[in-house]
């Protein structure tokens, strides 16, 4: 066994059915008197209905955490000297509640309701101007976590499936880092079987409280395994791709088999291990087949982005040397996105 070096994150997760009931008693273990709540416009209702006495509600998350919007969450913050944040929704409010953290240091509590895995991590990003900057800190990450997959119910199907499949590309990614271990493997691999058993689950019946559970107790590893472990090739394409704008999870989810199919030959033994979770091989088709099930958009073309704005997203991929299993090229990465553009079933 080869060397490595393993560093667990300090959160405190709470796992489970009606678990958000718990919210007010983990404020309080916090220590929050004046707590801030963070959601998009659409979640604003059922923030309400929580139990907890907020200082204030910023209801404008918005996908990518444009800076201009997160400066107006901050002078929030300030305004009504907020002593923590609760962010309740997916990676978009979870990122807001990180931005806040980022320049105050106020904790964070997590609820999330979408299957990003933002929470457990300490990586940040905002978007200015057409470009997502991301980094790494340790004030960003939530200290408390609420896992309830009754909040997860009225997640739509396709909202679901993308969700997910973005947290699978979190999974495979970090069992082909150069930085990963046995601990994060065995969580990766298991990440991936539990989101790839329920996802198809959920597409058939969107109330299963068990394949909720499962999707959701997947996102957790997921989120875990990336929380410790560098990216790669495919989450570089996807920030890129997020500063011209493309929908986030989606993005994620079109571009992972065709990542997967570049670094194949070069990531045999993580390779190996996403085809044992996954019940199929090879790892790429198996994804691409998967993602088909689901009814996930399957096209870069198809989400907004432009074909003239192929070449630049692979020059900026490219530009600044990052590790990947495989050496990352300027033509070869564009073949990558003309396919993911194109929506070619990887061959």
């Amino acid at each position: 066994m080869r060397s490595f070096v393993y560093g667990g994150l300090p959160s405190r997760v709470v796992f489970g059915a009606g678990a958000v009931r718990q919210l007010p008693a983990e404020v309080e273990r916090l220590g929050a008197k004046r707590v801030l709540m963070i959601s998009t416009p659409g979640r604003a209702a059922m923030v309400s209905k929580l139990g907890l006495q907020a200082a204030g509600t910023f209801d404008k998350a918005v996908m990518h955490t444009p800076i201009a919007v997160v400066e107006e969450a901050r002078e929030m913050a300030r305004t009504v000297r907020a002593d923590c944040c609760v962010a309740v929704g997916g990676g978009s409010t979870i990122g807001f509640g990180k931005a806040i953290a980022l320049t105050s240091g106020l904790p964070v509590l997590a609820v999330p309701t979408t299957y990003s895995g933002s929470e457990m991590t300490t990586i940040w990003g905002m978007s200015e101007k057409n470009t997502k900057k991301t980094g790494r800190d340790p004030k960003v990450l939530p200290r408390t976590v609420i896992y309830d997959p009754e909040l997860t119910l009225d997640l739509p199907p396709a909202v679901s499936a993308a969700s997910g499949m973005n947290a699978i590309a979190h999974c495979v990614e970090a069992l082909y880092s150069h930085d990963g271990n046995p601990i994060v493997s065995l969580m990766a691999e298991e990440g991936i079987r539990a989101l790839s058993k329920s996802l198809p689950s959920i597409i058939r019946d969107p109330k299963n409280l068990e394949s909720r559970s499962e999707a959701l107790y997947g996102a957790w590893l997921a989120g875990a395994t990336i929380s410790t472990t560098s990216v790669a090739l495919h989450h570089k394409l996807c920030h890129v791709l997020g500063g011209l704008g493309l929908p986030h999870a989606e993005t994620h989810a079109i571009v992972l088999p065709h990542a997967v199919r570049y670094n194949y030959d070069a990531a045999r033994e993580a390779m190996a291990r996403a085809e044992r979770a996954l019940g199929a091989q090879p790892a790429f088709q198996a994804i691409y087949e998967l993602e088909a099930k689901l009814g996930i958009p399957m096209k870069l073309s198809g989400i907004g982005m432009k074909e003239a704005d192929l070449e630049r997203a692979a020059r900026i991929a490219t530009e600044a040397p990052y590790p990947n299993p495989r050496k990352v090229e300027y033509a070869p990465v564009l073949e990558l996105l003309r396919n993911a553009y194109e929506g070619r079933r990887p061959s």
